[in-house]
């Protein structure tokens, strides 16, 4: 994997968040630092984790173990000498500032290099796409199944119990976030938490959800009716799902964030519901539910081929509920493969 970290602007990294320690070094115990150098690298951990590592780890990397009596900023010093390291980079979006100054009190040549360590993540292998794509079906099955858990008076709290048994129960290692199910005027909540709210007739459902599989992560959002649909909740159902889809249509290899997010963005807008969407259209799923690259208005960013984002416009209205419709799909030059292959129309269940 070191062949993806450029090293034009530093000898070697320093990395300190859980995913990116596992997507370079195969470590996957979230805990202590990975050193990565041209070639391979070395992982620093305790005793509670030497084992995992020394199993995980991909060809070229070391396991360290440090201690009390072999502190661990004493092993990574010596390390650094040993390597003859000038410059070091470190990801400063994932540092604690007493981490940080301890370091530089004994290493000066840091050089912040976050953009430059997430940036190979971006564009996903074909076996990372595979599993996203499995992650993804996992949930659309646990969509499916939690719809025959619908009926009157039951609560979020249940339904959301529903969706993520069903995907721990197939394979799934846990959700890739905190389950949102949300009924009624709740259903405006953006990332509202589910709670004793119970289901009424003429409610809207919105359910967004994933899970982790293999270490990937899955997202998917759908808004359904329950009982019965007024022309008001039918007018802006509509809406977004011709948001969706022309952000669907303009998410291809070439096109910037800005632009997939203005496509889909200017639907909503051209309807009245401008101040009603207030979040972006979309974001890199991978080893994270969010990560490179964002699809929002202010996204320089090219997408390129199998780059895997989201797609999920909204309207949110106080009051009256919310409407949001997410897929996941992969970016191609022709277009974009969607992950999700489900229903966008309107369900409504009686």
């Amino acid at each position: 994997m070191n062949k993806e970290l450029r090293f034009d602007k530093f000898d070697a990294a320093l990395i300190t968040s859980p995913h990116n320690m596992r997507y370079y070094s195969g470590f996957s115990g979230g805990e202590g630092y990975v050193l990565a150098v041209p070639g391979g690298g070395h992982i620093l951990v305790d005793s509670r984790y030497t084992l995992a590592a020394e199993e995980e780890a991909r060809g070229g990397f070391e396991v360290h173990e440090f201690s009390a009596a072999n502190p661990l900023h004493k092993l990574l010093k010596g390390l650094l000498k040993e390597n003859n390291i000038g410059a070091l980079g470190f990801e400063e979006d994932f540092m604690t500032v007493s981490e940080y100054n301890r370091l530089a009190e004994s290493f000066p040549g840091l050089v912040p290099a976050a953009a430059e360590i997430n940036r190979p993540r971006m564009i996903k292998t074909d076996e990372e796409v595979s599993l996203i794509a499995r992650a993804e079906q996992i949930g659309v099955d646990a969509f499916k199944n939690a719809l025959k858990y619908v009926r009157e008076g039951v609560s979020e709290l249940e339904l959301a119990a529903e969706l993520e048994y069903h995907m721990k129960s197939v394979g799934a290692e846990n959700t890739s976030f905190d389950t949102i199910v949300l009924f009624g005027e709740r259903s405006a909540l953006p990332h509202g938490v589910p709670g004793g709210r119970k289901l009424r007739n003429g409610d809207f459902v919105l359910m967004d959800f994933g899970c982790v599989y293999k270490g990937y992560c899955s997202d998917m959002t759908r808004t359904f009716a329950f009982g019965s649909a007024g022309s008001e909740m039918r007018m802006v159902y509509e809406t977004v799902r011709r948001a969706q889809e022309a952000g669907l249509e303009a998410i291809r290899a070439g096109v910037s964030g800005a632009a997939a997010d203005s496509a889909a963005r200017q639907i909503i807008q051209d309807c009245g519901f401008g101040r009603c969407f207030g979040h972006s259209l979309g974001h890199g799923v991978g080893l994270c539910i969010h990560e490179q690259p964002n699809l929002s208005p202010s996204s320089s960013v090219v997408l390129e081929e199998n780059m895997i984002v989201s797609c999920e416009p909204g309207i949110y209205r106080q009051g009256f509920g919310g409407v949001r419709i997410e897929d996941l799909v992969c970016v191609k030059q022709d277009g974009s493969l969607n992950l999700t292959n489900l229903s966008k129309e309107l369900l409504i269940i009686e």
